[in-house]
């Protein structure tokens, strides 16, 4: 049996009411969330496993949107069911096999295109969680049009062209993470030393387990609270250097 890779029960979790709107790009959904002023700086937040209308993510693009930039999280399931609380994680494999955090270029281009044409955007950062980590990894991996990314405990876990990315790339991990062992981190901090010709950052977390850092503060325990603000601001720095 595959282990439960969230250590928190995520069906427990308090109401929370959006700021920003729905929209809709090509075939694609999308949550948004805008400034109250005009800037040119877009994010994209990639979900995890429980999809773009999981109230944690929502809150995650409302941050963002509230530290001064257009943020949007496209639906990268496009209309498939996401993981479920109710799902058995003897199934998460064959789930994972449509649902491939690799393949998500075409949607990425078809959000790009719109923050550059319908919102202006000149600059154009990525975070992503978990599922959305690995996917951020993939992007930064693949599209120039990406000026920065932040990676949070999504590893990708293959060959050696995995270390190449095209512009700065943070990577997040909480060390108390059962879905990412100590080593993984170790050969990517190795790997990228040796190939990545950008710059990158790699910070582990204590005691912190995986999903950490998307909770609102309702949520939080107390002794997690200051890593996961840490992460978050840390996390906003590194867009902010780069975008």
């Amino acid at each position: 049996k595959m282990a439960d890779p969230f250590l928190y029960d995520s069906g427990e979790r308090s109401r929370y009411r959006c700021h920003g709107q729905e929209v809709q790009i090509e075939h694609i959904k999308a949550y948004a969330c805008k400034p109250s002023f005009f800037t040119d700086k877009a994010v994209i937040v990639v979900h995890d496993i429980f999809g773009w209308l999981f109230p944690d993510i929502r809150y995650i693009v409302d941050l963002v949107a509230l530290h001064g930039y257009i943020a949007i999280c496209p639906d990268f399931f496009k209309g498939t069911e996401p993981w479920k609380t109710t799902d058995h994680w003897a199934d998460f494999a064959d789930w994972m096999k449509d649902h491939d955090p690799m393949k998500v270029d075409r949607e990425a281009d078809v959000v790009l295109k719109y923050l550059k044409e319908q919102c202006g955007a000149k600059k154009i950062g990525i975070v992503g969680f978990s599922w959305g980590g690995m996917a951020v990894h993939h992007l930064m991996l693949k599209n120039p049009q990406l000026n920065a990314g932040v990676s949070l405990y999504g590893i990708v876990r293959d060959s050696e062209e995995r270390y190449s990315l095209l512009n700065p790339t943070f990577f997040i991990f909480g060390e108390k993470d059962h879905t990412i062992s100590y080593d993984q981190i170790t050969l990517l901090e190795e790997k990228l030393k040796q190939y990545c010709k950008t710059a990158y950052k790699i910070k582990v977390y204590p005691g912190q387990v995986h999903g950490f850092a998307q909770l609102k503060p309702e949520d939080m325990k107390p002794q997690d609270k200051p890593y996961i603000e840490e992460a978050r601001q840390d996390m906003f720095d590194w867009i902010k250097t780069y975008i």
